[in-house]
């Protein structure tokens, strides 16, 4: 089995050559920081519509985490083109964090479609260091698609836990991979390298329950679903919450 994989990956990364090239050269990373947004955008509303009842049901708790000001301070980790907005409550302080400083006008037209919400920030800056926001000063930090593409998960989720208040939560939907010896696992791996270079450092076969079970939060609240998505290869999710 492990013969044919690398067989298959082999070809696929043949179909993909000029695309290696153009990373080789230093030239992929700078076309994909531009123009991953515009596919993102496109992706992310498909994606939207097609989890929209997930992720009402992920979100519909926010409230229970209101601190002691009264109104909810939340991060949005990876924010993209801020299309979780739609499903925070009304007054909500959003706070967003993006290494691409290319997804900011795509925010304003977020923030401009949903003016219930107070917006305080955005931020360019890695998961892995967030060191212009304070610690324990976010009642809830969410991450939805961002897990498959960081360095380092480890890194993001000691971040997590730090900006993270007592008593405040973590919120995550992120595709995972495949149960192992399923076609579906089979196919994440033949297509994880050349996956990896065409959408922004996604990753097909993390497991990135483990992560979150392993990090440092009193309690985990984590499902495993088969999501009703029409890529056979990202139906495999996990969503919930951890509390700090």
């Amino acid at each position: 089995m492990a013969l044919t994989i690398f067989i298959l990956r082999l070809a696929v990364c043949i179909l993909v050559l000029p695309l290696y090239l153009l990373n080789f050269l230093g030239l992929w990373s700078w076309i994909c920081k531009k123009y991953f947004p515009y596919v993102l955008m496109k992706l992310s509303e498909t994606y939207n519509k097609q989890m929209a009842s997930k992720k009402r049901e992920l979100f519909s708790n926010l409230r229970d985490f209101t601190g002691p000001s009264g109104k909810l301070s939340l991060l949005e980790l990876g924010c993209g083109t801020g299309t979780n907005f739609k499903f925070y409550p009304p007054g909500c302080r959003v706070t967003c964090v993006d290494p691409n400083p290319n997804f900011e006008k795509f925010l304003i037209k977020s923030i401009a479609e949903n003016r219930e919400l107070q917006f305080e920030r955005f931020l360019v800056a890695a998961g892995e260091d967030m060191h212009q926001v304070a610690d324990g000063s976010m009642d809830v930090v969410v991450c939805t698609l961002v897990l498959c593409s960081v360095g380092s998960q480890e890194r993001i989720l000691r971040e997590v836990c730090r900006v993270l208040r007592p008593g405040g939560a973590f919120y995550f939907m992120e595709h995972v991979a495949a149960e192992r010896s399923t076609w579906n696992h089979f196919w994440q791996q033949v297509l994880d390298p050349a996956w990896y270079l065409l959408f922004d450092g996604c990753n097909l076969t993390r497991e990135s329950w483990k992560a979150v079970e392993k990090a440092s939060f009193s309690q985990v609240k984590l499902q495993h679903i088969q999501a009703p998505l029409t890529w056979e290869l990202l139906r495999p999710h996990i969503y919930g919450y951890a509390v700090k």
